[in-house]
């Protein structure tokens, strides 16, 4: 085992000791799926571990796994995702039905694999992520465009209580936001990128407008956001609730993004030392550590692996686990 697995599995032991629509409505949800429930699931390690989509070529592409260790053989289950989350006791599946005429849904999903809930999803899957208790569940497509670097793309984000099936918001760009206080609005918004604080009540987000990208905070209860700072794109808040990770767009006419890491209390931005261009919204692996999706091929493929590196920027990426993606660490 290499040095990086090792730390990996250190904290592993350390820590683990112990939809849409435009216009929803909640008689569109089904709380069946025609997904059957997977009775030859794996059962779920102690915590943590790591749940990802397996990228595999074969029969195991698409499927959700998970591993305790990164040198570990994973479990599989028959579960196949294009996006994957888990936190608590759910789960949130972004799948294709793929036939003469591909279908998007969103599937809330037990510790079991077993579907809860089913919502249908009106573009192809973006984003999904779940809160640190497994209460809250978000997802983004895309409406137009097949990727952030597509000109004119439009996104639709949306929240879901993963408790209870209950729609929260169908499209965020219906809540109020705000700019220094005072109602900010346009018709070209777009919300990407959801990440849930602890406290069960914040979220943050990106929001795009007029060619600029912002971090918004946001407030299930009051059901709004603010902006916070411009250029973060795909949130990721850490453990501790004191940083975010996020893709850094690089300059120049080519789009490309970097991973990076904001202070929320000095406001101060660290790029870190990757340089390939990634897209994705990465995880933290513990308070000190982050775990993303590149692929294996610069110039397209199936294939990813998930690479890891210091969030303080004092290590070269190193790769973590191979033919997966849209990782989770479950605590």
């Amino acid at each position: 085992m290499n040095r990086r697995a090792g730390v990996f599995l250190a904290v592993l032991l350390a820590c683990g000791g112990a939809i849409t629509g435009y216009a929803w409505h909640v008689a569109q949800r089904s709380r069946t799926s025609s997904v059957p429930a997977d009775t030859s699931a794996p059962a779920l390690p102690p915590r943590p571990f790591l749940l990802f989509r397996s990228t595999a070529l074969g029969d195991t592409h698409g499927r959700v796994a998970l591993v305790d260790t990164p040198d570990g053989e994973p479990g599989l289950s028959a579960m196949r995702c294009e996006r994957v989350h888990f936190a608590g006791t759910r789960g949130i599946c972004l799948e294709a039905r793929r036939g003469a005429l591909t279908t998007y849904h969103a599937q809330v999903f037990d510790t079991r694999f077993a579907p809860l809930a089913s919502y249908p999803l009106a573009g192809p899957p973006s984003r999904a992520r779940m809160s640190p208790d497994g209460r809250w569940a978000a997802f983004t497509v895309f409406i137009s465009g097949h990727s952030y670097g597509s000109p004119g793309f439009t996104t639709r984000t949306s929240i879901v209580d993963a408790r209870d099936g209950g729609i929260v918001v169908a499209d965020l760009e219906k809540w109020q936001v705000l700019r220094d206080g005072r109602p900010f609005a346009a018709i070209d918004f777009n919300f990407w990128g959801v990440s849930f604080a602890n406290d069960g009540r914040r979220f943050y987000a990106t929001l795009g407008t007029g060619g600029t990208t912002w971090l918004v905070e946001g407030d299930l209860a009051a059901r709004r956001m603010r902006l916070l700072q411009q250029g973060i794109e795909c949130p990721s808040l850490s453990p501790d609730g004191t940083r975010i990770a996020f893709k850094q767009r690089e300059p120049g006419l080519r789009v490309a993004w970097r991973p990076a890491v904001l202070d929320l209390a000095t406001r101060r931005v660290t790029a870190l030392p990757e340089t390939r261009g990634i897209d994705d919204q990465v995880e933290w692996l513990d308070d000190e550590d982050i775990v993303y999706a590149r692929p294996d091929d610069p110039g397209g493929g199936a294939t990813t692996s998930l690479w890891t590196l210091r969030a303080d920027g004092s290590t070269a990426p190193r790769r973590l686990l191979a033919g997966a993606a849209s990782p989770a660490v479950v605590r």
